[in-house]
């Protein structure tokens, strides 16, 4: 009776243990198969991703590709926005997120996080004569400065959570953003250090980052893979890993960052 009870148990365990791992995802193996990594990207943030018309380019971009191609795939792009990168990530659309995407707990709970390949963090971009004024977080979080930010994204929320005395107004997307405060229709953005960097090179004289090399809140920048997919997670890893190794990460970044 006791072996008969046993045999039971061991049967259903391993029944669910074959059901478990039936159900995990395999990114790897369907890249393998289907021959195409889908990519979720928003397409607006310069250095790392950018929509020039129709043609992704950026540091994620490159590695994408140079990923894409050591599992003999084609790279298939899949647009979104910072508002709806997470759900349309969980929701499947696609095999990887890039695009210079901020590493956070909460985009932490939805989804695993690749190792960091950039160290970021929070810089505030005004105009240029406006540098000595916005140097802290206390001289910007005042209610006579006027903040501006765009939806979904680690800018909003940093807005939203550390500068909640500011004067906030929400810019639909990532790309005008930067004329609101040319027109000095609002005083300071917030972003992350590159695309300070970026901005600054572009509008030289007009607008300057605050200290990129000291953010007022240092950040990572990673992709994002499936959920409990720690095979394919390991397999982006071990691909930063190598590009880093032999020197091509830091060519990549060195090729889309201006520092001048």
């Amino acid at each position: 009776m006791k072996k008969s009870i046993l045999a039971v148990f061991l049967t259903a365990l391993l029944a669910t243990s074959a059901q478990a791992e039936s159900s995990s995802p395999d990114t790897l193996s369907k890249i393998l198969k289907t021959k195409e990594i889908k990519v979720c990207s928003p397409g607006d943030y310069k250095p790392f991703s950018f929509d020039n018309n129709g043609k992704f380019e950026g540091i994620d971009n490159d590695l994408i590709d140079k990923l894409a191609a050591s599992l003999d795939a084609k790279v298939t792009i899949v647009k979104t926005t910072w508002k709806t990168l997470m759900d349309d990530f969980t929701a499947g659309k696609c095999d990887i997120g890039v695009g210079g995407i901020s590493i956070t707990l909460a985009r932490q709970q939805k989804a695993l996080f690749s190792e960091p390949y950039f160290t970021n963090g929070k810089t505030p971009l005004v105009r240029c004569e406006d540098v000595d004024k916005y140097q802290t977080v206390e001289q910007i979080n005042r209610p006579e400065v006027r903040i501006v930010a765009n939806p979904g994204g680690s800018n909003e929320n940093y807005a939203r959570t550390v500068l909640t005395k500011a004067n906030l107004t929400m810019n639909p997307e990532n790309l005008t953003i930067f004329q609101q405060i040319i027109d000095k229709k609002a005083d300071v953005f917030v972003t992350e250090a590159a695309e300070a960097i970026v901005k600054s090179h572009e509008h030289k004289g007009v607008l300057c980052g605050v200290n990129p090399d000291k953010p007022l809140k240092p950040a990572q920048n990673g992709w994002i893979v499936p959920n409990g997919d720690f095979r394919f997670k390991e397999y982006v890893d071990q691909f930063f890993h190598l590009e880093r190794q032999s020197g091509e990460l830091d060519a990549i970044i060195n090729k889309w960052l201006p520092r001048d």
